[in-house]
């Protein structure tokens, strides 16, 4: 067995224990919460406030499998199609201004208008124009989500170092060469940043646009039990949304680790060099 072979393993326990080590200091809280509320609940009998027991208990029966794969399933589609738009129009709108300062400055009374409206604010006008179906909904989660990216893609445009421009000037790279091997390596850790805050944004668009969308998605499902007095079905729609977004979040995470592995492994290696 070679020294090689040895630290490799040695090097994979390491990571499975942090990994181990991490999962349990994530679900300590909201597992104590949740077997908090179980027993204290037990003795309910508020038509509002139903107990752990039957929301659990409704929860299997509602959401698995037929639920997650009718409401859950196009709810997921519609975050996964809207972020991805969203990432995509706020890097390249985000790159164009940070290297583009005169049209930044020209257009910001416009960005920073259109970014201080409030989403919901703005969904009477997108139904209006895009009527209450998919169309609308994607719309709405493309333009809400898309701001924070937008920012943290210009600030990371213009955080390249002033000696690397010069450089990418002496040998004459052509543009989308300095975009794809200067300007967005550099951005990318700040780009990651925007994301993990426009992901938020768009599960909350979301829920808010099938709320008062067409039929279909858990937004509306959550609604219709609450006009229809099946408070213990809202509430299983709650605690599906609740774990629908903490899964979505370690999903992207895990993303970001693959793709900023080695901007990690460069800021440990300057910190340890301090």
């Amino acid at each position: 067995m070679t020294v090689n072979h040895v630290a490799s393993k040695t090097t994979k326990r390491r990571s499975g224990t942090a990994v181990l080590k991490s999962v349990l200091l994530q679900a300590w809280l909201p597992v104590g919460l949740l077997v908090l509320v179980y027993f204290l609940s037990a003795q309910s009998t508020s038509f509002y406030f139903p107990s752990g027991e039957a929301v659990l208990s409704k929860t299997w029966q509602i959401w698995f499998p037929n639920g997650l794969i009718s409401e859950l399933v196009p709810s997921l589609l519609r975050v996964v199609v809207g972020f991805g738009l969203a990432l995509v129009l706020g890097v390249g709108l985000g790159v164009v201004l940070g290297l583009f300062r005169s049209g930044e400055l020209a257009v910001r009374p416009l960005t920073e208008t259109l970014r201080a409206i409030p989403g919901v604010a703005l969904l009477p006008i997108s139904m209006m124009f895009f009527g209450t179906g998919e169309s609308m909904k994607l719309v709405m989660i493309v333009f809400v989500s898309m701001w924070p990216i937008v920012l943290t893609t210009i600030d990371g445009v213009r955080s390249v170092d002033p000696a690397l421009k010069n450089v990418m000037d002496a040998f004459k790279l052509r543009p989308q060469e300095r975009f794809r091997y200067v300007y967005l390596p550099a951005a990318m850790p700040q780009i990651f940043s925007g994301a993990r805050i426009s992901l938020a944004i768009a599960v909350a668009v979301m829920v808010a646009v099938e709320m008062y969308g067409t039929p279909g998605g858990i937004g509306y499902f959550i609604r219709n039990a609450q006009q229809t007095f099946k408070i213990t079905d809202m509430w299983t729609g709650l605690v599906i949304l609740g774990i629908f977004g903490y899964l979505l979040n370690i999903a992207f995470r895990i993303i970001e680790n693959r793709v900023l592995g080695w901007h990690q492994r460069m800021v440990k290696h300057v910190q340890g060099a301090a």
